[in-house]
């Protein structure tokens, strides 16, 4: 190729970088770069029944917005059908986005399964959701992001729903927590699911605070279906063991309250337990009010926000304060974006 071919050519390849940036910029940064970044949380769309046209319009305009990956909390209706059938409909579905897209197991999408005499399969179907959407470490997504996950470790082999990837010097991971009190169930003799979770998340959260405070990053989220309670002021863990009332989440909050006091960063959990207002008091409390969207609460280093059945996006600003920001958006969507959703109902 001569050198006069080469310098007239310039100009169209500089249009096609242009044209690339402006439509994902978000996918341009570097898991190390300090810019600031955004990134999209798909509430669990299925709390009114099972009913996808939530989902297929939260798909639609994230991936028209400008993030750099999606987490998408649970995949069903509790009302929904525990099949293969589903489980494969709805993988092809959250498979459509744009944007790298994680899955976060909510309790709805096997907790309260059952089979077809009508028993409890909580556990098969657990380790069924783990096969279709676990099953190597790449996210979902037309463009995909490389996780971590806790089945690399030989003890735990079976946890592959919790993954983690670092991104602009901020740790994401997700914890399986279902909202139903962490799927603990106070009949004698049947908790073995719930307390060999207990054990795993355990050690996945230490190792996960182990590698933020190693490598010096800005700060962790964490995504769970179920609110942990770490801001809470009550401490239900005090219940005796024998209660029927006993908490779910003790072990876990404890343990992440014990963690953040030692990290050098922030801690942020987002989960879909309600949405978080301010109250007169400055305590923050739980309303089913959604014309003020969800808004992060503080303690210490320590943050909290629940998104409703709609999405977010949180801002991560390196640098500046605060790290993380709950981003309003215009409650229409683009054009682009509502292309794409009449795409996707085809």
């Amino acid at each position: 190729m001569t050198l006069r071919r080469s310098i007239a050519r310039l100009p169209l390849l500089a249009a096609g970088l242009l044209a690339a940036s402006l439509a994902w910029p978000g996918a341009l940064a570097a898991p190390g770069d300090q810019a600031g970044f955004e990134f999209a949380v798909l509430g669990h769309s299925f709390k009114a029944g099972p009913d996808d046209a939530p989902l297929k319009k939260a798909i639609a305009e994230t991936s028209a917005f400008n993030a750099a990956f999606v987490v998408a909390t649970g995949i069903k209706a509790a009302s929904e059908s525990c099949s293969d059938k589903l489980y494969g409909q709805r993988k092809d579905l959250l498979d459509a986005s744009a944007p790298p897209l994680i899955v976060s197991l909510s309790a709805s999408d096997w907790a309260s399964c059952r089979n077809s005499r009508g028993r409890i399969n909580a556990i098969e179907r657990l380790n069924r959701l783990r096969d279709v959407y676990f099953a190597d470490d790449q996210s979902l997504g037309q463009r995909k992001l490389t996780l971590s996950r806790l089945s690399s470790t030989a003890k735990f082999r079976s946890y592959a729903e919790n993954a983690h990837w670092e991104y602009g010097g901020v740790l994401f991971a997700t914890v399986n927590l279902p909202a139903n009190n962490n799927h603990f169930l106070p009949e004698a003799g049947r908790n073995s699911e719930f307390e060999d979770r207990l054990v795993a998340n355990r050690s996945w959260l230490q190792r996960l605070f182990a590698m933020a405070q190693r490598k010096q990053l800005d700060g962790i989220v964490l995504f769970s279906d179920g609110d942990v309670g770490v801001l809470d002021d009550d401490d239900s863990s005090l219940l005796p063991s024998f209660s029927s009332k006993q908490d779910g989440f003790a072990g876990p909050r404890k343990q992440i309250r014990t963690l953040a006091k030692k990290f050098s960063g922030k801690v942020l959990l987002v989960d879909t337990g309600g949405i978080e207002t301010e109250g007169k008091d400055g305590k923050g409390k739980k309303a089913a009010a959604r014309s003020e969207g969800p808004k992060i609460r503080w303690k210490g280093n320590l943050g909290h926000v629940s998104i409703d059945s709609d999405w977010s996006a949180i801002a991560v600003r390196p640098g500046k304060t605060p790290l993380f920001e709950v981003r309003q958006r215009a409650s229409r969507p683009s054009t682009q974006a509502r292309a794409r959703a009449s795409t996707l109902r085809r």
